[in-house]
């Protein structure tokens, strides 16, 4: 088997981001509009050929789905050897879970992949190289989760991602840390973010989901799945209902799925459990990954070898244990485990919070803070209750305690 590097580097992940918004966010097209828009959305996802032979499992009506979402720089028609992927989300969909479990595999995870007759270790984004998204869940299905069963496949390609967040009017994102690299100096793309709560739109959302420079694949794993979570809480069914026709018209000229979305049926389906789980939170489980080393190039005859591939491995156990619990619906805690039977004061019948001696009431001064940052575009929330003794700070009064910079931190 031919291992094909791939030379865009993070640049396909995000594109599976991308498809996985838009997969959270069909939930009301059904639910409000009725057999003529599913018809409408099978034509828009249609105008990409569908995937041939899908290797897929479809589900009975009304059971829960398991959806696989892949990055890729492949074109309908073109040859896989060509192609690449380094995205590969799992998303499950249950009527009887309070949550969207999403669980991401690693593009670098060891594993064997079958091809003419032969079995040749390599990493896993090579199955799709090697054989598309059919060999990519051959391998998912045989050598890492057993009993895995992929009922839809969505393979999203090179365009559309920049299109798609400022569809749905950009993603409030909280970037944890300074992101910074200078493409003139390294072999990675250009990024400069500052820290804080912030919209992202395209280029920025772009940089923010692909960062790979100074952390590993895990990490940006983890970012892409907050990144979708982010997006769905904050894009509600109204805006989805104005502007489904845009999105779906995205996602169908950019996006390749099995033969079953490209019909009614199938998209009824998989919409409607959609519509059930669209007020659902977005539960990411981790892979138990374990980062190998990577072994440095031998030298023969004065000229290097190529390096021996980074690998991620995990334990099979471990591997069982994640998929277990991808698997394994969240249920929504009783009435009588929520609060206590007869209490008032709230809204949903939930306790009210507690009444500390060391608490008081203090929502005027929250109220004049928050007035004093002027217009916003965001909500300001402040506590109801804080320390006796103690009072908001602003920058604006100048009551801020000073903070003193750590050594080797950013000026």
């Amino acid at each position: 088997m031919r291992l094909i590097p791939s030379s865009r580097g993070g640049l396909i992940a995000r594109f599976a981001i991308g498809a996985a918004i838009v997969i959270m966010l069909t939930a009301a097209t059904t639910a409000v509009a009725g057999l003529l828009q599913v018809k409408q959305a099978a034509v828009e996802i249609s105008a990409t050929p569908a995937i041939p032979h899908a290797r897929v499992t479809i589900a009975d009506p009304g059971n829960p789905q398991t959806i696989l979402i892949v990055g890729s720089d492949h074109r309908a028609g073109a040859p896989f050897r060509t192609a690449n992927t380094d995205t590969m989300i799992l998303v499950r969909l249950d009527p009887s879970s309070s949550t969207i479990n999403v669980l991401s595999v690693p593009r670098d995870l060891q594993v064997d992949i079958p091809e003419r007759g032969t079995v040749v270790t390599a990493k896993l984004n090579s199955a799709y190289s090697a054989g598309g998204t059919n060999l990519l869940v051959k391998v998912l299905e045989q050598d890492v989760f057993p009993e895995l069963q992929v009922n839809h496949i969505v393979d999203v390609n090179f365009s559309g991602f920049d299109a798609l967040v400022n569809a749905i009017g950009c993603v409030y994102t909280d970037v944890d840390h300074r992101y910074y690299n200078n493409t003139n100096l390294t072999d990675y793309s250009s990024i400069d973010l500052q820290p804080g709560y912030q919209k992202l739109c395209g280029p920025e959302a772009l940089s923010f989901v692909r960062f790979r420079h100074t952390d590993n694949d895990i990490v940006r794993n983890a970012r892409q799945q907050d990144f979708i979570r982010w997006a769905k809480d904050q894009y509600g069914p109204a805006q989805l209902i104005a502007n489904r026709d845009k999105l779906l018209g995205i996602f169908g000229h950019h996006a390749q799925t099995d033969p079953d979305l490209h019909k009614t049926d199938g998209l009824i389906n998989l919409f409607n459990l959609v519509a059930f789980s669209a007020g659902h939170a977005i539960k990411q489980i981790p892979f138990p990954a374990v980062l190998q080393p990577c072994a440095p190039a031998p030298r023969v005859a004065n000229r290097s070898t190529p390096q021996t591939p980074c690998y991620v491995t995990a334990d099979p156990a471990a591997e069982e244990r994640a998929f277990q619990a991808f698997m394994t619906p969240t249920k929504t805690p009783t009435k009588a485990a929520a609060g206590t039977a007869g209490s008032t004061g709230t809204p949903n019948g939930a306790s009210p919070p507690p009444k500390a001696p060391s608490l008081i009431g203090d929502r005027g001064d929250g109220t004049a803070q928050a007035a004093a940052l002027g217009p916003v575009a965001m909500p300001v929330y402040f506590p109801r209750r804080i320390a006796a003794g103690s009072a908001y700070c602003s920058g604006l009064t100048g009551n801020c305690p000073v903070e003193t910079a750590s050594p080797g931190s950013y000026p």
